[in-house]
């Protein structure tokens, strides 16, 4: 007499319900017996509408009683019957931990083969609908997230994007994945903001489907027939792609003014140089502000990022002031002040 098989059927709730693998589907049409715990089951009315009975604790007394026991699961099993479970959301960690305990013990020489059967898998970017529900969540029940607008949220976007600078640039990976998920819920954040707007909403969806289209549309030597051999190559076909869909006046529209001095400076350089335009800077004897503009220039043209060089200096430049802080007052240089017996 064979022992039978039991197969514990996963799903997931990520993908669509009634999108199950051909295995799962043979498991399921083949199975002497399907028990499901759960009455609500998010798979139970595309498995029943394929012709498969399922047994719940709404429709069989003993179902209950099969899924509750695993001594009794076993017995269902005898005369070589296979029985397949449809897991819930966590699976059925009672369930296995009991199969576990009986199979350790010894007293049954013949354990039906137990199967663990993914019916369907998470796809990459699945977890990002767990984020867009919790949000939805949150949005609702919370008395601090429900009436925030745009405005109340732009001073997080910006203390979170400098944060995330910050990681990349200690190179701390756990850092960088944190910073990276703080700014991602910036996003959906404002994204379900927007479904509440009265007159114009919009939301996730609209928001990853219109950078899709435009990452498409700027990509033309990967999605379309253009060549471009270089990253230069890009930057041009970038260019030619923004330009006409912006179809802006002057090359420095679209440069947003409140971004910090040096990338500012650095960015008006680069859109005239990459116009072929030839604008002379201010003289830089007009004072520092003109004397840090030409610096900014010169090192965009030189291809350096004006403020992330200067973000590095300024990093050295702590380091050697908490070194300095760690001296004895006597090995400590003189202040400028001090030094000329001034107060």
């Amino acid at each position: 007499m064979t022992s039978g098989r039991i197969i514990l059927l996963t799903t997931t709730h990520r993908v669509a319900p009634g999108l199950l693998s051909w295995p799962a589907w043979e498991a399921l049409h083949g199975a002497d017996l399907v028990l499901c715990r759960d009455p609500a089951h998010p798979q139970l009315p595309y498995v029943e509408e394929a012709g498969v009975a399922v047994e719940t604790a709404a429709t069989s007394a003993t179902a209950p009683a099969l899924l509750g026991d695993a001594a009794a699961l076993v017995a269902a099993c005898e005369g070589g019957r296979t029985v397949v479970v449809l897991a819930g959301a966590e699976g059925e960690p009672a369930l296995t931990d009991g199969l576990a305990r009986i199979a350790g013990s010894g007293r049954v020489t013949a354990l039906p083969e137990l199967e663990l059967l993914p019916g369907s898998y998470d796809l990459p970017g699945a977890r990002l609908l767990d984020l867009v529900q919790v949000m939805d969540r949150i949005r609702a029940a919370c008395p601090w997230a429900s009436p925030r607008t745009h405005a109340d949220l732009a001073p997080y976007g910006i203390e979170e994007m400098y944060e995330l600078v910050e990681a990349i640039e200690a190179g701390d990976r756990d850092e960088l994945r944190e910073e990276l998920g703080d700014v991602l819920l910036q996003v959906v954040f404002h994204a379900r903001i927007a479904e509440d707007d009265a007159e114009e909403p919009f939301d996730i969806d609209d928001v990853a489907g219109g950078i899709v289209t435009k990452l498409v549309h700027r990509h033309p030597h990967v999605f379309g027939d253009e060549r471009a051999e270089t990253a230069e190559d890009v930057k041009e076909l970038w260019r030619r792609a923004k330009a006409a869909e912006k179809r802006r006046g002057s090359v420095t529209d679209g440069v947003p003014l409140g971004q910090p001095g040096l990338a500012l400076a650095a960015k008006l350089a680069g859109r005239a140089r990459a116009a072929g335009l030839d604008v002379p800077l201010p003289d830089p004897g007009s004072g520092v502000g003109y004397r840090l503009l030409a610096l900014a220039a010169e090192a965009e043209a030189a291809g350096i990022d004006a403020e992330t060089s200067l973000r590095t200096a300024a990093r050295a430049y702590r380091e050697a002031i908490r070194s300095a802080e760690g001296r004895s007052p006597e090995q400590r240089p003189a202040a400028r002040g001090e030094a000329a017996g001034q107060v």
